[in-house]
């Protein structure tokens, strides 16, 4: 049995869903390889549970799949031998039989129900209210086409809106957690790792016992008929339309286009044109729009810039997609080549970005008080890896994070130091601090120096 990790914020909102007297009402959503299921499966155990996975066969063989599996799990033979054209019969069984003990019912990739029969969403509204909502069974939801599960159950006109007690937004493991799925790898190796896995489960499975990651890269990304080959295909085409559209799009964005107009340049569409399939992938989870970190109005800010969430994705797009036709013609070492090439500059130092600022709030522990914590850049090219403050005080912490081979010294401070000015929030009343990570360490120089200044953090990171 795989090793289950993180999730413990997920298991706690289930357990309390558990505990709750009489029915609740759980959704659970997410993009294809999150680990949706596994955590399902792990709070499944030692509890009396029916688990259906629905297909997108038609709605009569799946509801006679559901048929016979509650008539198995319950032991009902006559629900077993029924011929039943309609859903409300077996849910009646299953409201009956929790008056026994609670019963966990879960209805796995739910959105295939809704796409055979558009009016599910309210059989299963009128299911609940008149049965299931009354007696004393846990009802999970689970599915992974975002789109048909927010339409479906989450938006307002959904038949199923306000009927749920909970729901649960899966995203990918923290890097913090990462070790733990193969603790043979270094901190380093991790780091790389996870700039091409990102904490996608079943990615990181795949890699394990790869403790180089372009054997890695090769075996698993770079064969035509490797798993994870045309994987952004597979998550893309159940998804959207347009799927080519999609597609130039990320790859501008990975080849390192982030503001709106640039973006749009460079694809020869204007601005407008972009909006709705920018919307669509943040919806998807796969883009932000980020702004600076002390913009006070962020929706409004001119100075937003879209970024891949996903470091798979970000990897894919940026290394794979622009050479498919020298994989697809047989020249894979050369596209092995460009990768080990440029997979530290281009990919792995701005992923290494983003860990740090996971980091980083381990700093809350050292006497700053702050509660907002990202990126920051201005109008004149200023950009600052790392800025942390304290809407309600003074307390402002700036961070450069450097993934090099060479030890970094008193310049890397004194060019922070000098790009913090650019920053205008509290100039004249803020009390400053100053964070460097590096992967190589520091020189002894710079170490000499922070043991003097209590406002300097050195943290060495890999």
């Amino acid at each position: 049995m795989r090793k289950f990790i993180d999730r413990q914020q997920e298991m706690a909102v289930l357990e309390k869903e558990y505990r709750r007297e009489g029915s609740s009402f759980v959704v659970i959503y997410g993009r294809r390889r999150v680990g949706k299921t596994a955590l399902i499966n792990r709070f499944c155990e030692g509890k009396r549970s029916i688990y259906f996975l629905a297909t997108e066969e038609s709605e009569g063989e799946n509801r006679n799949a559901f048929k016979e599996l509650v008539s198995d799990s319950l032991q009902n033979r006559l629900l077993g031998s029924a011929s039943l054209t309609q859903w409300e019969p077996i849910f009646q069984v299953i409201a009956e039989e929790s008056k026994k003990s609670k019963i966990v019912l879960v209805i796995d990739e739910f959105q295939y129900l809704g796409k055979a029969n558009a009016a599910f969403p309210s059989v299963l509204q009128k299911i609940w209210d008149q049965f299931l909502g009354k007696e004393n069974v846990m009802l999970i939801l689970c599915g992974s086409l975002i789109h048909m599960m927010t339409s479906q159950i989450l938006n307002y006109g959904s038949p199923l809106y306000g009927r749920r007690t909970a729901q649960i937004k899966m995203g990918q493991i923290d890097f913090a957690y990462y070790h733990e799925f193969e603790e043979t790898l270094t901190m380093d190796e991790c780091v790389q790792h996870y700039a091409v896995t990102g904490g996608v489960p079943k990615y990181i499975e795949l890699f394990e016992g790869k403790k180089n990651i372009y054997k890695g890269i090769a075996d698993h990304i770079l064969n035509t008929g490797a798993f994870l080959y045309a994987e952004p295909e597979f998550l893309l085409q159940k998804e959207v339309t347009e799927i080519g559209s999609y597609f130039s799009l990320l790859k501008t964005i990975a080849a390192g286009n982030h503001k709106l107009g640039k973006i749009a340049t460079v694809m020869e569409v204007t601005q407008s044109r972009l909006s709705a399939y920018l919307r669509n992938l943040i919806e998807l989870d796969l883009l932000v729009r980020e702004v600076p970190v002390t913009e006070e109005n962020p929706a409004k800010s001119k100075l937003g810039l879209y970024r891949i969430k996903d470091n798979f994705i970000t990897f894919w797009f940026r290394f794979i997609y622009p050479n498919k036709g020298m994989i697809e013609s047989g020249h894979i070492d050369d596209v092995k080549n460009k990768i080990e090439n440029h997979f530290i500059e281009q990919h792995v130092a701005f992923v290494y970005e983003d860990i740090c600022r996971q980091d980083a709030w381990g700093l809350l522990s050292e006497k700053i008080s702050f509660n907002r914590l990202g990126r920051w850049w201005g109008n004149k090219d200023v950009e600052i890896d790392l800025l942390a403050y304290d809407t309600e005080g003074k307390d402002i912490l700036f961070g450069e994070c450097k993934y090099s081979t060479q030890k970094k010294g008193m310049e890397v401070l004194r060019d922070l130091q000098q790009k913090a000015k650019s920053v205008p929030w509290n100039r004249d009343a803020r009390r400053e601090s100053y964070l460097l990570y590096s992967r190589s360490g520091f020189t002894k120089e710079l170490e000499e120096y922070a043991e003097h200044q209590p406002n300097l953090y050195l943290r060495k990171l890999v």
